[in-house]
């Protein structure tokens, strides 16, 4: 042990070793509080405070970190050093147990600081609570009594071998003049990357063998010239924000950090006016649980863009305050635009974060809308796993990964209206058969139906991804107080119906499974679908189905219609997993129950609706079916962000018959019944490969990650589908960059598949273009179908020629209607065309 008076470790330090950036830690100026600042990263956010002007590890568990976020560690220049130092103490003792800096944590794959964070790997160096100090797996010979408090310092500085620098590593007992210290050599190279502060991160506290120690930190500094400043990469307070528009309302939520009692509970909106002023909208309260802060803004200016910021006070301990700003712009409603496009999402495992390649990819194709259909993390992300229990400790473990989420997309949502639904994973569940909020007794019994984890905490998720949609349809809530969100939003004059796919479902376990093993999975080849599809069971619900009914015939601003949700309705995945198992049906899928798919199906139909979703892990084009091959609507399922589970579809492996085959040679492709004997036509499938390539990006582009683009041109009536894979070039795009099948164009007429038995007389329309025409029949006035034409004549298709029909014609949005009543099927050429003057 060396022994030297504690005044003399900075008189021992040559002043050119420190020269260069700067950073000090300031949390004796920082309320208490969960989250540690802009500054910081902490792993796993929830196991970290400020307390009392200290930052305290609130958990025993291993390789607990804190990285710098906004200064890191860089080796371009041989002859840099650095130092840093940090004051530390034992929160919580054991036998067991370190702290001390990780220097250099870099993700070798990517070089993303912000990847290094949850995926990098580092230099341990630190002292154990024996006392030994240690620089990754080399003890010091000696030891200090670990009491009190220690400073720790490491330094770095050139060695005399080339590519090398020297590590010298201190602690000294503040206030008496005990230290020790230690050296070893590095290669240079090891240090570029994050620089953190943590506990247990030697290969000791890793291992089995009892409870390990906590430790507190305070005044963290650092400084040299391998310091690089980065305050790019600053995270806060305001941490992202998502909005919508729709009918002159705009819809915004600013997510925030969970804070401490003595800091401001409200945040301000304020908009740019066309002096260049900015102008309060609104002030909203932050809800305590989800910490987002909501603004619902009538009378919206949405003829031109507008530059908006979210306003936060930060207050300090020493009573100084200070605006902080999150900045954006509130497009104009692309009314004129002959082509919305929409950018689809789904399955984002961290395993791709920050999503660098995808982003940048979606900035360069420049959407007007994005759509998160679920899934926007799952468990595992982040590492560190989940706490179901209490609400408060499982919200801020779900509010950790899902922040990484929004750290990767702030940029393209901050300008860009966005639509998230939540899925099975953002509620920790492998699987969710919603039954009305029904309470399914924690996870073990969540194929019974029902939500497993606390109202509370699926209130808050919901809060986190779907506050800023437009207000419900109906927002009565479901069991528990749990909230809905499904309703509608018209944008682009695209009308879109926004679902909640999942949350009246029926669980299959007790209803239907009498199989073996897992209720969702049917393995038995003589599996008889008519068994499951029993009476009772519900997929959408009939809240949604009127809501649906209600959509299709509402056409006002709107001249195309397209549904929003987390899934497909068919089961078209038919093997599952690394090992691809191969499955006759999976009750997982919105194929089952097939009475409420098929019910699902004809809701959207009426209106001649697209379906654009995800989950699947499998992207697809389908032309589903209910009595007759593709007499329904087109579905668009767009591939995952970042796949972990693959699946497949894969029926010329069984064999499996198949008819009118779109594209000659494309395999897996055209009429199907799937393991739900649903009537299914599929036009493209994006099947995972084969094999995997080494490194996490090249494995999930080859487990068929990727993300959708549709296009609707609300002129012409065109819908275009592209299906991108994660790794290309968006500015030089190649055939091959989209799956096989892929792109591929409709009609929005194509998506009312029915074909008629007859028609009505023509119907030309004088003094209005593009009028709406609403199909009605007399007897029960229930509606068949609503559409709006492209030009001034039509004439009107029906399904059965014994019936008598009620015609409207005319424009909701200036609410000028023309109504004929007992209109019935005439033969062409047999009737003249029926004039209408507007």
């Amino acid at each position: 042990m060396i022994v030297k008076p504690f005044f003399l470790l900075f008189l021992l330090t040559p002043i050119f070793l420190v020269q260069g950036v700067q950073f000090s830690s300031d949390f004796d100026n920082t309320h208490d509080r969960i989250w540690l600042g802009e500054d910081y990263w902490a792993n796993p956010m929830e196991d970290w405070a400020v307390r009392d002007g200290k930052m305290v590890c609130l958990r025993n568990g291993p390789n607990r970190n804190v990285h710098l976020l906004t200064f890191g560690l860089v080796t371009d220049d041989p002859k840099a050093s650095f130092q840093s130092s940090v004051i530390l103490g034992i929160e919580e003792r054991s036998n067991r147990g370190s702290a001390g800096f990780l220097l250099g944590v870099l993700d070798s794959e990517t070089s993303d600081p912000r990847a290094s964070l949850i995926m990098g790997k580092g230099l341990a160096v630190g002292i154990k609570t024996s006392g030994t100090l240690f620089i990754g797996s080399l003890d010091s010979k000696e030891s200090i009594p670990f009491s009190g408090d220690i400073l720790l310092r490491i330094e770095a500085k050139p060695s005399g071998k080339k590519g090398f620098h020297s590590l010298t590593l201190t602690a000294s007992k503040i206030g008496t003049k005990i230290s020790g210290s230690m050296n070893q050599e590095v290669r240079s190279e090891s240090l570029m990357g994050n620089l953190a502060v943590g506990c247990n991160m030697d290969g000791q506290s890793k291992e089995q063998g009892g409870k390990l120690a906590r430790f507190w930190f305070s005044n963290w500094k650092a400084q040299g010239g391998m310091i690089r400043s980065r305050p790019d990469l600053a995270f806060g307070p305001i941490l992202y924000a998502m909005h919508t528009l729709s009918r002159g309302v705009l819809n915004l939520t600013a997510q925030m950090p969970p804070l401490g009692e003595k800091e401001a509970k409200t945040i301000r909106l304020e908009t740019k006016n066309l002096s260049g002023k900015w102008i309060g909208k609104g002030l909203a309260r932050m809800d305590p649980l989800s910490r987002t802060a909501t603004f619902r803004i009538k009378g919206w200016e949405d003829s031109r863009d507008v530059a908006y910021r979210v306003a936060f006070e930060d207050r300090k301990k020493d009573g100084s305050i200070i605006d902080r700003y999150f900045e954006g712009v509130i497009r104009k409603d692309p009314v004129d635009k002959n082509e919305v496009v929409v950018a689809g999402f789904t399955g984002n495992k961290d395993t791709a974060f920050p999503n660098t390649k995808l982003v940048e990819n979606v900035r360069i194709m420049n959407p007007d809308l994005l759509f998160f259909s679920g899934d926007q993390i799952y468990e595992s992300v982040g590492g560190y796993g989940i706490h179901r229990t209490p609400v408060e400790l499982a919200t801020l473990n779900y509010l950790r990964k899902i922040y990484l989420w929004g750290w990767a997309f702030r940029d393209l949502m901050r300008d860009c209206p966005t639509i998230a639904l939540p899925d099975d994973h953002d509620v920790y569940q492998g699987n969710i058969w919603g039954e009305s909020g029904r309470d399914c007794g924690g996870i073990k019994g969540h194929s019974q139906g029902g939500f497993a984890m606390h109202e509370d905490f699926v209130n808050a998720v919901q809060r986190t991804q779907t506050s800023h949609h437009p207000e419900p349809f109906d927002p009565t809530p479901v069991k528990r107080g749990i909230g809905v969100y499904y309703g509608d939003m018209v944008y682009g004059r695209i009308g879109f119906a926004i679902l909640e796919d999942r949350k009246f479902k029926s669980g299959p376990e007790g209803k239907v499974s009498d199989w073996p093993g897992r209720p969702d999975h049917v393995k038995d080849p003589n599996f008889d679908p008519a068994s499951v599809d029993k009476e009772g069971l519900v997929l959408l619900g009939q809240r949604q189905l009127k809501f649906l009914r209600h959509f299709a015939g509402d056409w006002k601003g709107t001249d195309l219609k397209v549904a929003l949700s987390q899934t497909i309705f068919c089961n078209l995945a038919n093997y599952h997993g690394g090992n691809q198992q191969y499955l006759v049906a999976d009750l997982d899928s919105n194929g089952w129950p097939q009475a409420g798919r098929n019910r699902a199906l004809a809701e959207l139909r009426r209106g001649f609706v697209f379906h654009y979703a995800g989950d699947q892990h499998l992207s697809s084009i389908v032309h589903h079916g209910i009595e007759d091959w593709g007499d329904a609507g087109f579905s668009f399922c767009v591939p995952s962000i970042a796949a972990g589970y693959p699946r497949s579809w894969l029926p010329d492996r069984e064999g499996l018959p198949v008819r009118n085959r779109p594209v000659p040679g494309l395999p897996n492709t055209g009429d199907y019944t799937d393991g739900l004997a649903n009537k299914l036509s599929v036009f493209a499938i994006g099947n995972p490969a084969k094999k995997n390539r080494k490194g996490r990006l090249n494995t999930l582009h080859d487990k068929a990650s990727g993300f959708g683009i549709a296009r609707f041109n609300a002129k012409t009536g065109a819908i275009t589908m592209e299906c991108w894979r994660l790794l290309f070039d968006a500015e030089n795009p190649k055939p091959e960059d989209q799956f096989p099948g892929w792109p591929k164009t409709i009609l929005h007429t194509d998506n009312y598949g029915r074909k008629p038995v007859a028609h009505l007389s023509e119907i030309k329309v004088k003094g209005m273009r593009d009028p709406v025409f609403e199909l009605r029949e007399s007897s029960t006035g229930e509606l068949v179908y609503a559409l709006r034409i492209r030009g001034q004549s039509y004439r009107p298709p029906v399904f059965d020629a014994d019936r008598t029909y009620q015609l409207r014609v005319g424009d909701p949005d200036s609410d000028l209607w023309k109504t004929l009543k007992a209109q019935k099927p005439v033969l062409e050429g047999k009737s003249s065309p029926l004039n209408l003057n507007f």
